[in-house]
């Protein structure tokens, strides 16, 4: 089994031209045409958490969102979004609290693919180191919990320019860190702040930035994406 999984910021689709543009965003996601993609800040900040990108848009789309919101209007929790294709199972959906100063989260969801039950998480970890370390300890006892083995993909934005340093030292032999490449600033990105991390059922088959013309002015982050194939265990 292979699988293509993404990462995106979308800046609440707000682009370098400043204009909020949903439309847009889903061309970028259309552009990517993923499996299973994660997004970050797809919600506002402010009021009601109304999401960017409009629900009867995204269900005119071939994905489906993995139910996490807590608000009426909001599609993730603080910002982080879950979508797979519609031909995914979704079991269920989790918004999970991480340990912070300011409102830090991520959405899990268990799906079904083929007969196999997985696990995905999107986060947005914080700008603080130590506080990076606590949160990906978080993610990683959540993981533990469940103590059913799930092949795992957690994707966000890290906020860690270190390819190996810093908090990413938390992931330990059971994951692998991927980090395809430059996604930050999008017009002439110097930083790898995008990853997705997977645990050891999966074998890394490609990674890239998806840098195309759209991509470069949609959000301040390029996506980012990787295709896995699942391991026989």
């Amino acid at each position: 089994m292979r699988l293509t999984f993404a990462s995106y910021n979308i800046h609440k689709g707000v682009g370098l031209d400043r204009k909020r543009d949903p439309e847009r965003i889903l061309s970028v996601l259309h552009e990517i045409d993923a499996d299973i993609m994660a997004l970050q800040e797809a919600d506002r900040r402010i009021g009601d958490r109304a999401s960017v990108l409009p629900r009867a848009v995204i269900d005119d789309t071939h994905w489906r969102l993995v139910e996490v919101a807590r608000r009426p209007r909001s599609i993730g929790w603080h910002g982080n979004a879950l979508l797979v294709r519609r031909n995914i199972d979704v079991v269920a959906g989790d918004a999970l609290d991480l340990p912070t100063l300011e409102p830090r989260g991520a959405a899990c969801g268990e799906i079904v693919v083929e007969g196999v039950a997985m696990r995905i998480i999107g986060t947005h970890l914080d700008l603080s180191g130590l506080r990076r370390r606590d949160q990906i300890r978080s993610l990683l006892a959540h993981c533990r919990a469940c103590d059913r083995n799930l092949p795992t993909v957690i994707m966000g934005d890290f906020n860690q320019w270190g390819r190996q340093t810093g908090a990413m030292r938390e992931f330990a032999d059971d994951w692998q860190v991927i980090t395809p490449g430059r996604s930050y600033p999008s017009r002439q990105p110097v930083a790898t702040l995008d990853r997705i991390v997977a645990s050891n059922h999966w074998n890394c088959v490609e990674t890239a930035v998806h840098h195309t013309g759209l991509a470069a002015i949609a959000s301040d982050h390029l996506p980012v994406k990787a295709t896995l194939k699942l391991l026989k265990k």
